[in-house]
């Protein structure tokens, strides 16, 4: 923490970290990833380094193909801050794009959150409507709350072919329809797919990147707990505790580990009634009986629903 704060003292212009490519190759190369599936693809490890500090604080893995722009497959955080993006499971990933293409036809437009729309385009090949590194919300720990332009400077310049005004300005719809109620929210999500059937995949992690982002409208909050040697009902125990010391009105828990599993909480009841909270497994929600939007897939965090039509939703 101290080469931390040394950092943001010496270089106030600068961003606080820096990518640092370590490896690249093919997936043979990361055969741990298990993206056998996706053999055409570029792999390359990058480590996200602080001055001051030995260790990296986050280790991302890239993906590619051809000579496309990379996105982001895997992010792992080394550290108890929240910072860039949201750690993830690659698996569920992996199983989300096998699914889509299973079940979603090859015309349909699909919306989810930038980075997952990226990582959808990337390993199925379908059409998204976001398809740039928005980079909102932008996650920073408070140590680098001073630094907030130069993280987004740097940021452009490490993606590059930052996103259109008409692309940002439909991530934001996006973003409306989501702490919309369910009827105004699908409403919304009908407009952003043009009326047709569409599909939108939403994760557990996008309640907290929503919650930075319209912090008005979605109260959000979470916390990791221990797994000791898979004792569910004491950490369902701990999560309960936890919600009714903060006074919190809803949760929902998602693996994110062997090791730790992390909570996010609604802080207010209000929070509840939005769509994205409907439409995940919280203990206010029932996702199965939405008829707005109807699922269709759900794996691990991530939830599919399809976005009738206009012509249908009226009939």
């Amino acid at each position: 923490m101290f080469g931390w704060l040394a950092y943001t003292w010496l270089s106030p212009g600068q961003a606080p970290y820096h990518y640092k490519l370590t490896e690249e190759g093919g997936i043979e190369k990361f055969n741990k990833l298990g993206l056998e599936a996706w053999p055409d693809l570029s792999i390359s490890k990058q480590e996200v380094r602080v001055e001051g500090v030995d260790q990296p604080v986050a280790v991302a893995h890239l993906a590619s193909r051809g000579k496309t722009k990379p996105v982001m497959l895997l992010w792992e955080n080394r550290t108890g801050e929240p910072m860039v993006f949201v750690d993830g499971k690659l698996s569920e990933l992996t199983a989300l794009a096998s699914a889509i293409a299973k079940h979603v036809p090859k015309d349909a437009p699909i919306l989810a959150w930038w980075d997952t729309s990226r990582q959808i385009q990337l390993l199925t090949g379908y059409e998204t409507i976001f398809k740039s590194q928005l980079g909102e919300p932008l996650i920073t720990p408070p140590l680098w709350k001073p630094k907030v332009e130069a993280i987004k400077s740097y940021e452009r310049e490490f993606w590059g072919a930052p996103a259109s005004a008409d692309e940002s300005r439909k991530f934001q719809r996006f973003a409306d329809a989501l702490t919309a109620d369910v009827q105004e929210g699908s409403t919304m999500l009908r407009e952003l797919s043009g009326g047709r059937e569409g599909y939108v995949a939403v994760h557990l992690s996008d309640l907290y990147k929503l919650g930075l982002m319209r912090p008005d409208r979605l109260g959000v909050a979470y916390k990791d707990f221990p797994l000791r040697g898979g004792d569910v009902h004491g950490l369902s125990g701990m999560v309960k505790r936890w919600l009714t010391d903060n006074k919190y009105t809803s949760y929902s828990v998602h693996g994110i580990s062997e090791n730790y599993v992390r909570a996010y909480f609604l802080t207010d009841a209000k929070s509840s009634n939005t769509l994205l909270a409907q439409m995940l497994p919280l203990t206010t929600s029932q996702p199965l009986d939405l008829k707005a939007v109807q699922l269709v897939y759900q794996q691990g965090g991530y939830w599919v629903y399809k976005i009738p039509s206009a012509q249908s939703s009226s009939s």
